[in-house]
């Protein structure tokens, strides 16, 4: 058994894939309180880990860096830590993995390319990449640690990120119930409509929530926002752009509901234990359905490939079609066409789910009164 005083995880993806990897860390903490923990990530993904109490350092390095920044890297890491983990399977971050822990262990692939990389690692885990969800799958890792995996995702903030949430929302903070719609993922392979978006902040007015909309601060992104909001009730409120993920992730914790699509911010929502109502298309579920708070992690994953159906403070609305999920990216098979299984998800079925996640919550605060 290897020293387990200092621990690198490697993940050098994009920002739901590192607040994925965040119960890896947490389950590390849990059995080794005194352990310390670091994430190696992408520049422009840290922000999601920011505020984790149980990382204590982030490096970071830009997803195309240049050779020198590379090698300075390597010689900040080498042989850092006990142990390094790396969540993928890819080279580089098998490589960072290799260089920084004096004892490594990831996932790969079976495939016959991974023989240089098995090599390198004193223990690999089989990447599954179809029938097991990402939580398990990285969990999977300490499984040669003998540690007992915690599953929920960990979503951090401070009392900073706390004020600045509550100053943007201005008069929708004054105690008046709101629902969160991150209308705007990153792809538009994963929107819905923004007719649908208007029609569902309608209905949400009209049962006394104040409208919170949320997207990215992309050009494209806050368009589609403006948009959007210019069709919702007076009082709806714009925060697209304007929150890091911290301050968001207080905003979700706080929320009578979250509705939106496959993006890292529903996996947040999940994850603070906000009623959620999650719109899936193309992407399999299996793999990548927000993960429920508290939903243990012994069972691969909390859902079916196919299929609307609920776990927990979830309900993952699928899109119809014999052809869903279909795991392209759009009906014209890259990141920026749509899918027609999401174009064509009547908003009645949206409020149907919505209405059903509302009462959920409502039923817990009543029992919260009681107690």
């Amino acid at each position: 058994m290897p020293d387990l005083r200092s621990v690198l995880v490697v993940c050098t993806r994009r920002i739901g894939d590192v607040l994925l990897a965040t119960p890896v860390v947490r389950s590390i903490k849990a059995a080794y309180p005194d352990a310390a923990v670091d994430m190696l990530v992408f520049e422009g993904t840290q922000d999601v880990i920011t505020a984790n109490p149980d990382i204590r350092r982030i490096w970071t390095l830009a997803e195309r860096a240049t050779t020198g920044a590379q090698l300075r890297m390597i010689r900040s890491l080498w042989r850092q830590y006990d142990i390094a983990l790396s969540v993928l399977g890819g080279d580089r971050p098998i490589l960072y993995a290799c260089i920084a822990g004096r004892y490594r262990i990831g996932t790969l692939g079976t495939y016959n390319n991974s023989w240089w990389k098995r090599r390198l690692l004193n223990v690999w885990v089989p990447f599954d990449r179809v029938g097991t969800h990402t939580v398990a799958m990285n969990l999977r890792l300490l499984e040669p640690l003998g540690i007992e995996p915690c599953a929920t995702p960990v979503v951090g903030w401070t009392r900073a990120d706390e004020e600045a949430a509550e100053r943007l929302l201005g008069g929708a903070s004054d105690g008046r119930r709101y629902a969160v719609l991150h209308v705007s993922p990153k792809f538009a392979y994963k929107m819905w409509t923004a007719a649908g978006w208007a029609g569902l902040g309608r209905w949400l007015t009209d049962q006394g929530l104040t409208v919170v909309v949320t997207g990215g601060d992309g050009p494209m992104e806050r368009t589609s926002c403006e948009d959007i909001t210019r069709r919702l009730p007076e009082g709806s409120v714009d925060l697209a752009g304007q929150l890091g993920l911290p301050a968001l992730g207080y905003l979700l914790s706080r929320a009578a509901l979250y509705v939106g699509t496959d993006t890292a911010v529903s996996h947040m929502a999940a994850a603070v234990g906000t009623p959620t109502v999650v719109l899936f298309g193309p992407s399999n579920p299996v793999k990548w359905g927000p993960w429920p708070k508290d939903f243990p992690p012994d069972s691969g994953s909390p859902w079916k490939t196919k299929g609307s159906q609920r776990q927990g403070n979830v309900w993952l609305l699928q899109g119809t079609g014999d052809c869903v999920p279909c795991l392209a990216e759009g009906c014209g098979r890259h990141v920026n066409s749509v899918s027609d299984c999401l174009q064509n998800l009547p908003v009645d079925r949206v409020i149907q789910a919505a209405e059903q996640m509302l009462v959920i919550r409502e039923d817990r605060r009543d029992m919260t009164a009681v107690r």
